[in-house]
């Protein structure tokens, strides 16, 4: 078994390596009156139009939507009439051209239970998006993505006697036809990765051109208060073989503007959302949710730019 970097040890060496923070901006939601908007996509491409998808929830409550914002000049405007989907934690990607969006869906029992999946949506467009897959019950983090060959990626993330809090699993499928719970069940955790207290999870994968799987993702623990602790990571997959780098943190939320929080206990978190490579100039735009209350962007080095170069 892979030795595992603690959380706090990979902070360290964030920190030692004094990452230059090139542009940060707190992103301007407008028309979902006095709720948060946080824990965005990066923006894409729908019918002409940059979007984001944002969750959308009041600040005392967990009752969520995902709403779709257009790209002015003043800031991202909701549009009302796209659909509205009861999810948390949107992400987006593309397969076989087709729009596949998806988020977490809740549900709560009367005694504060709570049950949790990962729904998915596929459509040419957001309004055409039909229901596609639902995930298993208790997995959040659930992501698909397309390689360049056309096989599918995916990303599992399973709690409890399998994964603990939260650990990453993966599988390669031929299509997308051949996705079912039993295979996702089935899927081999990356090993190495989290320590047992801690966890983490997948946001969105990049291909990168050396044939390997450029994941953006997220990694957390409890302190001794029960405060919780988010840090953007990345690492790189080689889907042929399992064998992937070791997590590396790129970014934490003093990087980000000071800005309320949902809790208290919720102030030091940074949920990855997306990103968006320049490779002409070598940075990276990550768009991420802070302290569960807003969205920001924040302009940094391209950290698969070294995984690229290893042939």
């Amino acid at each position: 078994m892979e030795r595992v970097t603690e959380c706090l040890d990979l902070l360290e060496d964030y920190m030692s390596r004094h990452p230059t923070i090139y542009e940060v901006e707190k992103l301007n939601f407008l028309g979902a009156g006095a709720k948060d908007v946080y824990n965005c996509t990066a923006p894409f491409c729908d019918e002409g139009r940059q979007l984001i998808a944002a969750r959308v929830e009041s600040r005392e409550s967990e009752e969520a939507h995902v709403g779709f914002f257009e790209q002015t000049a003043e800031g991202w405007r909701l549009i009302p009439d796209l659909p509205f989907f009861p999810l948390q934690d949107p992400f987006v990607t593309r397969i076989d051209g087709q729009l596949l969006f998806g988020g977490v869906w809740v549900k709560r029992a009367a005694n504060g239970d709570s049950q949790w999946r990962t729904l998915f949506y596929q459509g040419a467009s957001i309004r055409m998006l039909k229901p596609y897959f639902w995930g298993p019950i208790g997995m959040k983090d659930l992501r698909l993505a397309q390689l360049p060959n056309g096989q599918i990626l995916v990303l599992t993330r399973p709690q409890g006697r399998k994964g603990g809090r939260g650990k990453i699993g993966y599988l390669v499928l031929a299509s997308l036809n051949e996705l079912t719970l039993d295979k996702i069940a089935d899927a081999p955790l990356l090993e190495g990765h989290f320590a047992e207290a801690e966890w983490g999870g997948a946001n969105e994968v990049h291909p990168l051109k050396n044939g390997t799987a450029g994941v953006l993702g997220h990694i957390a623990y409890f302190d001794a208060q029960g405060n919780r602790h988010y840090y953007s990571m990345v690492f790189a997959l080689d889907p042929l073989t399992g064998r992937h780098t070791p997590v590396k943190i790129i970014a934490v939320r003093k990087d980000f503007l000071d800005g309320p929080a949902k809790r208290t206990d919720l102030r030091d978190v940074v949920f990855s959302g997306g990103a968006i490579r320049h490779k002409e100039s070598g940075v990276m735009e990550l768009y991420a949710g802070t302290s569960d209350a807003e969205a920001q962007r924040i302009v940094i080095d391209d950290p698969f730019l070294d995984e690229e170069q290893n042939e």
